[in-house]
């Protein structure tokens, strides 16, 4: 069974370029979601091997979506990406404290994003 891959974007085209970015065999899943409720409700139901979040999100942001999966002991060790067009220098930091594993700036490349994933899934 392959890996799935949560995307929490409400950005229809930024989601729709990573899946893109992830066609390749033997490639995880993409599931995509437009608000950090779902996600979590998604994280909550099924095994996701990877969240990417942005943090420009409607009513709950990035951040705090970091802030409560990693707060559950079963997420925890779920690796995190995080994308942003926040001009606010103190993000990526912000982030990576809470736990992300990864932060890209927008517009990124779906490439990178791809062997990040990568990356992560052979560190599992």
């Amino acid at each position: 069974m392959r890996p799935t891959v949560l995307l929490v974007e409400d950005e229809l085209a930024c989601g729709t370029t990573l899946a893109v970015a992830l066609e390749t065999e033997n490639a995880p899943a993409l599931e995509h979601t437009a608000t950090a409720e779902q996600a979590l409700a998604i994280l909550g139901a099924r095994s996701i091997a990877v969240l990417i979040t942005d943090i420009d999100l409607p009513s709950m942001d990035g951040l705090e979506l970091i802030r409560r999966v990693r707060a559950e002991p079963r997420l925890r060790a779920m690796p995190i990406i995080v994308t942003s067009a926040a001009t606010d220098p103190a993000i990526p930091d912000r982030a990576l404290r809470l736990g992300a594993n990864a932060f890209f700036s927008k517009p990124y490349s779906p490439l990178a994003i791809r062997h990040k994933i990568e990356e992560l899934l052979g560190d599992a």
